[in-house]
């Protein structure tokens, strides 16, 4: 069946779930964390904590924060956060492709990364390690994670250390156990939700990068029915107005109308009724 692309003039769809950085729509606290997260990284700042809803644009985010690092700045990503205190010093190493023999312990791995680290710092490379959905990780991993945070040099950090996560990771730092971790976080942000006018907004920008030629698609009636519909969480957005293009596709409709938001959010019961806040 042919796609709803060509029938609204669109090169692509525009509302996909993968986080692309060139759909990127910089909100002002996105744009806000994002300049505060490149500045603390380039001035060895230490530890930054992101949390935001579920579908609130962090690991969008975080691929965009990557392209505006330095080109020689090293990055390591970790998204399983099901792992001990070892497994998340291995899997450090792996990010960074530092070989190492099996059998070796926790501090000996802990040793060859220090030495990259510095190794680094002499070629005047910044290093980044990013922990996603840190809410997972066990206080006793967050506390290897500060041990991490020790690397450094008289003056500056080795290693910066992003934690990404729900809000509940915020809870999770306020435990006494993890007292010394939270003194050591430079920046904390947390990513709202889009107001009714940025969301408008944002859509109008993924419709643009997708290739629309200008023309209304979207009536602006159909704007205060979405919000209603999605809180202004980004994801669900992507969701109900994917969903709005097949069935006025379908309905050969040109212009979806508020009708037709209606008609898709009683289709997505169960998305739509998830928890924004």
């Amino acid at each position: 069946m042919q796609m709803y692309e060509s029938f609204y003039g669109l090169k692509e769809k525009p509302f996909s779930m993968t986080p692309d950085p060139r759909y990127f729509y910089p909100s002002a606290k996105h744009q806000d964390a994002l300049n505060h997260m490149v500045y603390a990284i380039q001035e060895r700042r230490g530890f930054v904590v992101v949390t935001g809803d579920i579908g609130s644009g962090k690991t969008t985010l975080s691929r965009v924060l990557f392209q505006k690092l330095d080109p020689g700045t090293q990055t390591a990503v970790i998204r399983n956060t099901q792992l001990t205190a070892k497994d998340l010093v291995a899997m450090t190493l792996d990010e960074l492709e530092i070989p190492y023999a099996p059998g070796r312990t926790k501090m000996q791995l802990i040793g060859l990364l220090n030495e990259f680290l510095i190794q680094q710092l002499k070629d005047n490379a910044n290093v980044v390690l990013l922990i996603d959905e840190a809410q997972n990780l066990k206080p006793a991993v967050l506390e290897e994670v500060r041990m991490l945070s020790n690397l450094e040099t008289e003056r500056e950090k080795l290693i910066q250390i992003i934690l990404m996560g729900q809000p509940e990771l915020k809870s999770t730092l306020w435990l006494k156990s993890l007292t010394q971790l939270r003194q050591r976080i430079t920046l904390h942000y947390h990513l709202a939700p889009l107001g009714q006018a940025e969301m408008a907004i944002y859509i109008g920008h993924r419709l643009h990068v997708a290739g629309a030629n200008g023309l209304p698609i979207f009536r602006c009636d159909t704007f205060p029915q979405i919000f209603h519909h999605t809180q202004g969480v980004p994801r669900l957005i992507n969701a109900i107005c994917d969903r709005a293009l097949l069935t006025g596709y379908i309905n050969e409709t040109k212009t979806i109308g508020s009708d037709v938001i209606d008609e898709v959010a009683r289709e997505l019961p169960a998305l739509m009724e998830q928890p924004t806040a």
